[in-house]
């Protein structure tokens, strides 16, 4: 079976065709039950989510930061596995048909193998893979199984790329450019400032690939400030904290929904 690289490049395209950045959730495999974990990402794509990001849980995440670290370290607890991701996955797409993308650090993938790891997500649905750590200098035999199996590979880019770098990694990715808004991890913030736009316009100048911005976004005008020049919002750590601040998993549901409302109509606000 093939991956979904299609079906995440034509909801990314009718979503600029409605002349509107698209809606990107993030939401962490087994959190706070691999259960609970699946019923979220229904939830946010109800609420308007036009694709969704599923964490592969990691004891080390580097690039997040102490709420999605939370979401971790409970679903590690949990004993997640990457069965359980995969299952996510499949679950997750069979019930929305939206776009599910991976996103993992390169270890969990490299001890798994990597042509089981993409057979696998190929076969659940899955749309392709975000590799924060991945050097995009060794990443030839990851993208050699991803694009055999219908997938996509997206890079991170961040404001310290240079430009000749920044052609080097959008070369080599598909689906979509990951840009990191700022230089830190993942979390809420009161802005999003200007080095992302500046990151998207030097990002536009070296591929036809949607650029899609994430970091800090965490309500419906920082969504809709974001739209103005992205081709898509990332939210991740936003709808974490609504589960983790929930009281029970009824109530974290519908905060994520309607999180996810508020964004959507953010990013057509633009």
């Amino acid at each position: 079976m093939s991956g979904n690289i299609e079906l995440l490049s034509a909801v990314l395209a009718a979503a600029k065709a409605e002349d509107r950045a698209a809606l990107i959730a993030y939401l962490p495999a087994g959190f706070p039950t691999v259960d609970g974990g699946i019923e979220a990402v229904k939830a946010v794509v109800a609420g308007g989510a036009d694709v969704v990001e599923v964490g592969l849980p990691h004891s080390d995440p580097v690039l997040d930061g102490p709420v999605i670290q939370t979401a971790d370290d409970i679903a590690l607890r949990g004993g997640v596995k990457i069965a359980d991701v995969m299952r996510t996955v499949r679950e997750a797409y069979e019930a929305t048909g939206a776009p599910i993308l991976v996103m993992t650090y390169w270890n969990p993938i490299d001890r798994y193998g990597i042509e089981r790891f993409t057979a696998e997500l190929a076969e659940a649905g899955g749309a392709g893979c975000i590799l924060p750590d991945l050097p995009v200098q060794e990443s030839s035999v990851w993208r050699e199984h991803a694009d055999k199996h219908g997938l996509a590979t997206v890079f991170v880019v961040a404001p310290s790329s240079k430009d000749e770098r920044l052609t080097t990694i959008t070369a080599a990715g598909s689906g979509f450019v990951y840009a990191a808004s700022l230089m830190g991890v993942t979390g809420t913030r009161e802005s999003v400032g200007e080095q992302a736009q500046d990151l998207v316009r030097r990002t536009r100048a070296t591929t036809e690939l949607p650029v899609c911005v994430g970091l800090g976004v965490s309500n419906a005008q920082q969504a809709a400030e974001v739209a103005v020049f992205a081709d898509g919002v990332i939210v991740g750590s936003a709808f974490v904290k609504r589960i983790l601040d929930a009281p029970d998993e009824a109530s974290g549901l519908a905060a994520v929904r309607s999180l996810a409302g508020e964004l959507a109509e953010g990013v057509r606000k633009r």
